[in-house]
């Protein structure tokens, strides 16, 4: 039988992959098919990559624009964290859907179905499945299909670290064992990400949590070798989501918004800032749209930027031109290394959702050359060992997973990648 295994270790930059850090990592992907040029989209943050890993979609097509967007829920404008499990709902009553493209989850439904398992946040592991068409096991809520709350042994009742990943593992290794007529099985661990938001990239610390990291992905590695072993016919996916680089300095966009006349004031609805770390959106109200060029032109002028993206140059970053988004930028980045030898700094757009941002620390959500390039390898399926310099999105996992298991992935923006033989 045909199935697809899909790890997501969040957080992972690619260039940590190797005998320096993952070692045993490192031989995993040896056996794979490795894809040096694996990008996310932007932000390079989580959630919004979450929904592009699920749908095969940039965010223009699937809705979800950021870690934060902006929702109207009848009094204007504000920014909200896609994080909390009550985001979902909140969602759907705003805009009256989740995402507007469908799933695996969705798609697999009819052909065997999608088991997720997921450490994350709510929000990102909601958007791996945020309909309920498939098995979903997370500590704020497991579901089986049609929203059914599963409630006995099988919950996924664990902490939100490092022990918590092992103890995912463990229970998704178990589905693996009996794995069913489901065609594919996703688990996304929370670590080294979750960790490097309060550490220094390379550092001991850092280094014991990248441990525990690739002992799960041993692990899901033996138990994908076992199923192969009773005859299956397994595609092996094992990515993360973005990488991070080293916080430089902390902006407070939204209070410098103010000061220079262009935002009312800190809590109003004419200018938005949604901040995913590194890089953030800005949506306008309707009145405030007239100020959209200004807006992008201050914040082009200002040190701590990068490239601005207004109106229609949105879509070159996969985001919509028609909504209340209005302005897309990356903070301003410094190819140096951290006391630890680890390269890349970048500001970070002052979030009122991630307390924990601080200089020195792990940071990700712009364009920066280490946070957008996660770990891409895939084994089984006509993929063999070696490296691969063809391009690659967090938006082709989906179809290349599809074909595999010879489901369509018509309406995709992705497309299924090509084993090295047809490259």
């Amino acid at each position: 039988m045909k199935r697809a295994i899909v790890m997501i270790i969040d957080g992972l930059r690619a260039d940590m992959v190797g005998e320096n850090f993952t070692p045993l990592l490192n031989k995993l992907i040896e056996r794979s098919q490795w894809f040096t040029q694996q990008r996310s989209v932007f932000p390079s943050a989580t959630r919004v990559n979450s929904a592009s890993i699920s749908t095969g979609c940039w965010p223009m097509s699937h809705g979800l624009a950021g870690n934060a967007v902006a929702l109207d829920e009848g009094d204007g404008l504000k920014a909200v964290s896609v994080g909390p499990p009550e985001f979902r709902e909140r969602l759907r009553r705003a805009t009256g859907r989740t995402l507007h493209r469908p799933t695996l989850a969705e798609r697999l439904r009819p052909h065997g179905g999608a088991v997720t398992y997921s450490n994350s946040s709510a929000g990102s592991a909601h958007m791996q499945d945020p309909d309920s068409h498939g098995w979903l096991f997370h500590r704020n809520g497991s579901f089986a299909p049609g929203m059914e709350p599963i409630t006995d042994n099988r919950h996924l009742d664990v902490t939100y670290d490092a022990a918590g990943d092992a103890q995912t593992t463990h229970q998704f290794c178990q589905a693996l064992a009996n794995p069913g007529d489901a065609l594919l099985h996703l688990l996304w661990i929370c670590e080294p990400d979750h960790s490097q938001h309060t550490l220094e990239l390379g550092s001991p610390e850092h280094r014991e949590v990248l441990a525990h990291s690739e002992q799960c992905a041993v692990r899901v590695s033996e138990a994908v070798d076992a199923l192969r072993g009773a005859g299956d016919d397994v595609l092996f996916v094992i990515a993360s989501d973005h990488g991070h680089e080293t916080v430089d300095e902390i902006i407070p966009v939204n209070k410098l918004l103010v000061a220079a006349g262009l935002k009312k004031d800190m809590e109003s609805s004419d200018v938005v800032l949604a901040s995913s770390g590194m890089g953030a959106l800005i949506y306008l109200s309707d009145e405030a749209r007239g100020r959209q060029k200004k807006i992008a032109e201050w914040i082009r002028d200002q040190e701590w930027s990068d490239v601005v993206y207004e109106g229609e140059s949105l879509e070159k970053v996969g985001q919509r031109s028609d909504t209340a988004l209005a302005v897309a930028f990356g903070m301003a980045k410094r190819d140096a290394e951290n006391p630890y030898g680890v390269r890349g700094f970048g500001h970070v757009a002052g979030d009122i959702f991630m307390k924990s941002d601080a200089p020195g620390h792990g940071q990700h959500g712009g364009l920066g050359a280490y946070e957008t390039n996660p770990l891409l390898g895939i084994s089984g399926g006509g993929f063999g060992a070696g490296k691969s310099d063809h391009p690659s999105r967090t938006i082709d996992i989906a179809p290349t997973v599809l074909r595999h298991v010879g489901v369509s992935f018509d309406g995709m923006d992705g497309k299924p990648l090509p084993p090295l033989t047809s490259t």
